[in-house]
């Protein structure tokens, strides 16, 4: 039987002499859960997790796609597109998008997620060529004014994939995981840009049509697991992966909580992990805000339980206030100097 090692991650300053790195961050563990398909085992000492998952689960993680994950980062959403669940139609116009991109860097984005196709529930495919009109022109456009932010391509296509990286883009953001497009992995594994796999159940179109699951934590663990080997299989090699758990896609609330109280597990994988929960309908839905633009102290709230899991990257909407809650996280576990 399959056992999964979820680590107790802590934060405290008191760190116990023989206490382990997790992920090699900020947050630290000397014991895990041992869980299978029949249930909890119980706590264990970190010196009974198998040598090989504990050096994933320590060893830390290098830069991606020009970001750094020893101290917690942000990736700002810039959705170029008419349709998007919470900014849609707000910056599809060019000069919009560059406005936009410039505010989002100055308010602390490490990085930006650009995408031409909304993927959330209920969304319409959009053509090829449509996606990459509304994309690479943005990308090439920042790359010409000497905008210094890492870019990402949120695409589930890979030729909208290529003529992003192609544009100035150093990382391929797949909410399908490879799945949609077979030409996705030979599309990155050969244009040499970093990759994202999220998990979804079904597509933006059905997801949300009663998904299920038989644990939703361990299923979500060995989906990434699977498409890892296969990013791995086409010539991606993991130290240019990193591993979303992908909140709301496919999910019911009590899913979300599920995968957002055991986050720690997916350390085990090796690879950084991006949460992306900004605004999203299960915020609302337990805070009572119907409104998604005003869901920034929800998205604030969820962001902080994900960095005491160590979470590395983190995909927003609201830069600014994020990244400030970040700040003065990192100031009270690792200290601060005026």
């Amino acid at each position: 039987m399959k056992i999964f090692y979820r680590p107790i991650a802590q934060t405290d300053a008191l760190r116990p002499a023989g206490a382990l790195p997790l992920a090699g961050g900020w947050c630290w563990f000397t014991h895990a859960e041992a869980l299978t398909r029949a249930g909890s085992q119980g706590l264990v000492p970190a010196s009974d997790i198998p040598p090989e998952l504990l050096e994933r689960l320590t060893a830390p993680r290098p830069a991606l796609a020009g970001v750094a994950f020893d101290r917690p980062s942000v990736m700002g959403i810039l959705n170029v597109t008419p349709d998007s669940f919470s900014d849609g139609g707000r910056f599809d116009a060019p000069e919009a998008a560059l406005a936009q991109a410039q505010a989002l860097a100055a308010a602390g984005a490490d990085i930006l997620d650009i995408g031409g196709e909304s993927t959330r529930p209920g969304a319409a495919e959009v053509p090829v060529a449509e996606e990459i009109s509304r994309t690479a022109p943005v990308i090439a456009a920042l790359r010409a004014q000497g905008f210094a932010r890492p870019v990402s391509i949120d695409t589930r296509k890979a030729p909208v994939a290529a003529a992003a990286v192609a544009a100035g883009a150093g990382l391929v953001n797949d909410v399908s995981a490879m799945l949609f497009d077979p030409a996705m992995a030979a599309t990155v594994a050969g244009s040499g840009a970093a990759l994202c796999l999220m998990h979804a159940q079904g597509t933006p179109a059905t997801m949300q049509a009663e998904p299920r699951y038989d644990d939703v934590l361990l299923d979500v663990y060995d989906h990434l697991e699977a498409r890892l080997l296969a990013a791995e299989a086409a010539g991606i090699d993991r130290a240019r992966v990193l591993l979303d758990p992908g909140i709301g896609f496919g999910k019911t609330v009590a899913h979300n909580l599920a995968l957002l109280r055991g986050l720690s597990l997916f350390h085990g994988l090796g690879c950084p992990i991006l949460l992306g929960v900004s605004r999203k309908r299960f915020i609302g839905t337990i805070a009572g805000v119907d409104q998604a633009d005003a869901r920034a102290p929800g998205t604030l709230s969820v962001t902080l339980a994900g960095l005491m899991q160590g979470v590395q990257m983190h995909r927003v909407h609201d830069v600014a206030e994020i990244a400030q809650g970040i700040r003065l996280f990192d100031a009270i576990t690792r200290g601060y100097t005026p």
